[in-house]
């Protein structure tokens, strides 16, 4: 399979670069991650994805179960640090 990955941006969402090409659902519903995009987002044998359906259309994103845990960690750490902020913040200065 030949990617059709691009490397020029236009300004806009990026999303030339996010294209790796395409690929066929097999027989028993297997799909075959082009090697462009297992180098590029690090994904190597056995490591465990999850498969969330697209939230408004027909389709599929994959993410590394690894990557889920640090992202919902930073937005946990991220979270408590304005927090902290907020209530330190005096109440004549919060309006």
């Amino acid at each position: 399979m030949k990617s059709m990955k691009s490397h020029q941006s236009n300004g806009c969402a990026d999303y030339a670069n996010a294209f790796f090409g395409s690929t066929t659902i097999g027989e028993r519903g297997q799909v075959v991650i082009p090697a462009e995009a297992r180098a590029e987002l690090g994904f190597a044998p056995g490591d465990k994805l999850l498969v969330m359906r697209h939230p408004i259309h027909h389709g599929v994103m994959l993410f590394k179960l690894d990557s889920v845990r640090e992202f919902l960690n930073d937005f946990s750490d991220n979270l408590d640090r304005i927090e902290q902020q907020v209530s330190a913040t005096p109440p004549e200065e919060a309006q």
